[in-house]
Order: structure tokens, then sequence, then C-alpha cells
């Protein structure tokens, strides 16, 4: 849905995002995170709340949380104070989470990005760090339910958004930026599918100019996909509703893909309902600017940043600049790629530049689609291929066409990591571009001799036929001819 009114009614979005933080240990134990264990397996003392047990912070979740404020532009809390968030469920074994609420470690920033031409930006009100809840099993097969508390403790950062969000592909864009953002700076792996990146979307509709109306929250988006469904739904439910003179009623909702519809889970609790105050057995978080200034001197060069370096310095248009830089590992590729050509070629290496970035967000990331690869890590065809390739093309070793239909097939389906690669293939299949003048001369008499019709009609103005003459040319040399020698020379010999 679009961002223009829907049935006379304004969409107003808001979203609290749970990263899981990317640290070995849990953020008030020593017990593992690591995903995928035996059910009950990396639950401590102190995980399992047994008597006697005291919480000691984890260096490294604060750390990730400092990092998260730098690169959002937020405020980085000097002192923040740990509170229980009290709520009974099974898998909550202490009775209460330990949360953050009134003065939370990071507080405000923003998140910008493009939808379409359009810039956005959503504004943060904060990010607090707590800890996950258990995980209740339901086995319906033998009607009983378990608890699996190894999740219990694992260090989240909960980022949550002002209502600035205004439709369903906002929303998407939105969380596609913040996942770039906490993967791009490594503090989360943001793996969804595991519960990494877990989105909870907070759906109203108003009339324009009225009040905020009623909010649902829906909880536990793992999908981009999905996170724009459930959202559209619940849209156009809530105007069905009120339009029906109903009124909206606060709710958690879950949304079923199977049946693509937003269901009340149980009705919405406030502040309020969780009794929040602060616990008493966590002294206050205070983080001086000195390790502030660490973290910032230890962060990465960020992907607007980056991209803004690679107009800057590459000439490269923004719109690849910003598909580049989509992925923090297909950067990395590129920015190899442009060192080792730099390295070989010195400052004239720049010129390969928008060539590099067509064959890495063409052909190669066509490949690892296909193939369902997890990332560019993982294709056959390296950095260091790609600028082979793209330096034969230029010297006019071989073709563009040659490159495609041989030599990444060849690299790929042989996985030949070795940084020659593609001079090996080259030589050992024969795959150069025929540089001997009266060779192709020679082939390009031939091929005027063969087809008069073709010639005759490209003398009257057809320049299709000019196009059947030029492939019968490339077959006839095996696609090994040069393909702006072939025309060039095409030309010449037609208008004499």
């Amino acid at each position: 849905m679009s961002s223009k009114l829907i049935q006379g009614y304004e969409v107003v979005i808001g979203f609290e995002t749970h990263a899981q933080l990317s640290t070995e240990s849990k953020i008030f134990s020593r017990a593992p995170t690591a995903f995928g264990a035996e059910p009950n397996t990396q639950a401590s003392a102190v995980d399992l709340a047994l008597p006697g047990t005291l919480p000691v912070m984890n260096r490294g979740a604060v750390e990730r949380a400092i990092q998260l404020g730098l690169a959002l532009g937020s405020h980085v809390a000097p002192r923040s104070i740990f509170a229980r968030k009290n709520y009974f469920y099974p898998d909550l074994p202490k009775g209460y989470q330990i949360s953050q609420f009134e003065i939370p470690v990071v507080q405000g920033g923003e998140v910008s990005f493009y939808l379409g031409d359009e810039k956005k930006t959503v504004r943060l009100v904060r990010a607090h760090l707590e800890e996950d809840a258990g995980k209740s099993l339901h086995e319906d097969f033998i009607g009983q339910s378990g608890i699996d508390l190894n999740r219990a403790g694992t260090p989240l950062l909960e980022i949550v958004t002002e209502p600035d969000i205004r439709s369903s592909e906002e929303a998407v864009a939105y969380a596609k930026e913040l996942h770039k953002i906490v993967t791009w700076i490594g503090i989360c792996d943001g793996n969804m599918q595991e519960g990494s990146f877990r989105c909870d979307a907070n759906v109203s509709v108003r009339k324009p100019g009225a009040p905020l109306g009623t909010r649902r929250e829906i909880k536990n988006l793992n999908s981009f996909k999905f996170m724009q469904q459930a959202i559209d739904y619940e849209i156009r439910w809530q105007i069905e509703q009120i339009e029906d003179g109903h009124a909206i009623q606060q709710a958690t909702v879950l949304f079923d893909p199977d049946t693509g519809e937003t269901r009340a889970m149980r009705t919405k609790e406030d502040a309020a309902d969780y009794r929040y105050f602060p616990d008493p057995d966590l002294p206050p978080l205070v983080i001086a600017q000195e390790w502030i200034e660490r973290v910032k001197a230890q962060m990465p060069e960020l992907p607007r940043a980056m991209a803004a370096r690679f107009v800057a310095d590459y000439g490269l248009p923004e719109y690849d600049a910003a598909l580049l830089t989509s992925y923090t590992h297909t950067a990395e590729y590129f920015n190899v790629a442009m060192r080792e050509v730099i390295a070989a070629e010195g400052a004239g290496g720049t010129r390969h530049a928008k060539t590099i970035c067509n064959w890495i967000t063409g052909e190669i990331s066509a490949r690892i689609n296909k193939a369902e690869l997890p990332d560019i890590r993982h294709s056959p065809v390296t950095a260091w291929h790609v600028v082979s390739l793209v330096r034969r093309i230029a010297d006019g070793t071989i073709s563009g066409k040659i490159a495609k239909d041989e030599i990444i097939p060849a690299i790929w389906d042989g996985n030949l990591g070795a940084a020659d690669a593609v001079d090996t293939l080259i030589k050992e299949r024969g795959l150069a571009q025929m540089n001997d003048s009266g060779a192709l001369e020679k082939i390009i008499d031939e091929v005027i001799a063969a087809n008069p019709d073709n010639v005759a009609q490209y003398k009257a103005g057809k320049d299709k036929a000019f196009n059947a003459l030029v492939g019968q040319a490339m077959k006839a040399s095996k696609g090994k001819a040069n393909p702006q020698q072939v025309n060039d020379l095409l030309k010449k010999k037609l208008a004499e």
C-alpha cells in the first residue's frame, strides 16, 4: 500500500525491533548463546533464576549498544539504569524480565532510507538493553508442552521508533535499512528465521488531522514479505471495523502466513501493567566518554559514507553505489576488487569501477541467487577473478560474451580458486580473441559473399540485415573475433 490515504484514512505505524546481540555469552551470565542446541543445555543457574544467583553485566553487550548509538546518530547515555518488567509467563523463570525503562542506554537518533527516489527518515525514541525470555514448546501429537530456557538471558537491543511510518512499503524499507545497519556494524547476525532480528509493528489508522487511533501490535514478524502482508491486512481490517461502527480494541496480534490474516492473541498491556521498578541487583550502567571514543575509533565505515566515497572516488552513479552497499559482504567484495585493480594499474584502475560493479550486481549476483547461496562470500568467482576478467576484456584479449559464456561458468563449476584462473583458462581453451586483422578480413569477405540478400537489404537501409551479417562473422570466428572490429571492418567493406 502506498503512503496516500486509504479509503480516506491515514495509516500510522511505529516499530519495535529486537536485535539479538552477537556476543558469545548471555547478557547477565556466562552461558553460551549458540543457536540450535538441545533444549535446556545452555541455561546457567543465573538464567534459571535459582536462589542466591546474581546477574553480572556483559561488557560486550554494552559496547554493541554504543556502536548502534554511534551508527544512528543517537545520544549514548552516560548513565542508564536497569528495571524489572514484571509479568508471569512459563518461559520467564524469574517472573520478571530485566530491561530498561526510564533511562535507556541509547536515546533518540534516526534511520534514513529511500523509497523509490524519495528520501524518508524515521525518528527513533530509544534503544534499550534487555534479556530475552525462554521458549514454550507445544507438542500437539502427545498433548504436552515443555519449556526450553536456552534463550533465557540472551542479550537484546530493543529499538523503538516514533510513529513516523505511513505505509507498509515504508515499514519494510525501514526494517531493511535497520537490518542492514545492525549487520553491517556486526552487532547482530540479522538471521530472521532464527529469531535474531524480530520486528513488531504497531498499526493504527485515523482520519487526517484526527488524534492517533488505537493501535494493535503485530508481534514477531520474521520476514520482510510477511511483514508487508501482515500490515496490509491489518490496515484493511481496522478500516473495515471502523466503517462498520466498531471500536478498535488495543491488542497484541499474530500473523498467520497460511491464511494471510492477523488474529488477536491477547489484550495489549500498557507500561503500568508491568509495574516497572529499578532492579536492586544491578547498579547503574555508567559509560565514560573515553569508552565511547574508543568504540567510535573502531567502527567500520558506514554504508552511506561508503556509497558517497564510491561516487566521489570512482565516479559510480549513486544508484550503483547504493546497490553495492546494500550488504556488507557485497561492498567488501567490490572494495577488494578495486584495491586489486588499482594496485595493478595505479590511479588509472578506477576506470574499471563501473564495469566491475556491473559484473558484481549482474552476472555474479544472478548466479548467487540461482544457486541459493547465503551471500557473495560463497561465490566461486572471487573479486580477483572479476578483476582479471575486466582487465582482459579491456585490453581486447577476450570479449564480454566469452567471459560470460565460457570463463565464468568454468570457474563457477570447477571452483577454480587460483587468482590466475582466468589467464589459465584463456590459454588452455584457446579463448583469446582473434587479433589477426588479415584472418578477420578473410572471414568478413566470405560472409559478404555468402549472404548477398542480407547485403542488399542492408544497402536498402535495413539495420537488422547488418546485425545478421555480424552474427554470421562471429559464428565463423567461433566467437573469437572482436565484436567492435567486426562491426568496423564490415561497415568498411560494405561501403566499398
